[in-house]
């Protein structure tokens, strides 16, 4: 079967660094060109950094019709562990259901995940007619896309234009997943969310933050963005609070910031 070619900046990106590790997981259609500036400022900043292309991302819609969410989480799962073979520590950042995968990740991997940036993250049906997956998408193969919510004008997100819905069904079954396991996530976290945002209502950021665990929790706004927060007004909000969040909970990494500079 032939490999579709990568859409342009969607390429996966790894930067080799200190030994505090950042996994970056990006959003559902969406691509790591998404993730890619907050990556580099992190990389700068003397971290090793790494954001997985997902299966079934970056080419175009109709591969995601053979993917489903065990496939995403597996090569999400493959980044952190290999992060994990370099590093001391590893922080997972994550933008939509982006975050419901490092949720995932942080219930199954325990203390080794050492914390969590989530920026809109997706973890439950915004869309009532959600309902109607199982049958729908045996007989529509997909829907206008969601990529390239964004506020900031001049910024695009590289994304797929449909939605496949084979992938969405399987999409609503990882939510149920990862709701059942908010309770065993306990690590730090960053949350940020955008109050104007056209994907994922501010209801998913409200569960996460109610049923999780965790006694170290930061919620900020970002206030001028729409969904694709990382790419929009607010991007270096997230940025700046996501080295802080690291640096507060892994002192060597600054540390290695100046010898990165140095």
């Amino acid at each position: 079967m032939p490999v579709s070619p990568l859409l342009p900046g969607a390429e996966p990106f790894h930067r080799p660094g200190g030994r505090t590790g950042v996994l970056l997981v990006h959003g559902f259609t969406g691509s790591p060109q998404s993730m890619r500036p907050w990556a580099e400022r992190l990389a700068a900043a003397g971290l090793t950094v790494s954001v997985p292309l997902l299966p079934g991302h970056g080419t175009r819609w109709q591969d995601m019709q053979v993917t489903r969410w065990e496939d995403w989480y597996a090569e999400a799962d493959r980044g952190f562990r290999e992060l994990a073979e370099h590093c001391d520590r590893v922080f997972v950042c994550a933008l939509s259901m982006g975050g419901a995968l490092a949720l995932r990740l942080a219930a199954q991997h325990g203390p080794a995940v050492a914390g969590l940036v989530l920026v809109n993250p997706s973890v439950r049906s915004d869309n009532p007619s959600s309902v109607l997956l199982p049958v729908l998408r045996h007989l529509v193969p997909s829907v206008p896309g969601i990529a390239g919510d964004i506020a900031l004008d001049g910024a695009v997100e590289v994304g797929y234009d449909r939605t496949p819905l084979h992938a969405a069904w399987s999409l609503s079954r990882l939510w149920r997943t990862v709701q059942a396991d908010l309770p065993r996530v306990r690590q730090p976290v960053l949350l940020l969310h955008s109050p104007q945002d056209h994907v994922v209502s501010p209801a998913n950021s409200a569960l996460v933050l109610a049923r999780i665990s965790s006694t170290d929790v930061t919620e900020l706004l970002c206030e001028r963005s729409f969904h694709v927060a990382t790419l929009d007004h607010d991007a270096e909000l997230i940025f700046e609070a996501s080295l802080d969040f690291i640096r507060r909970l892994a002192p060597l990494a600054t540390a290695e910031a100046v010898n990165h500079l140095g």
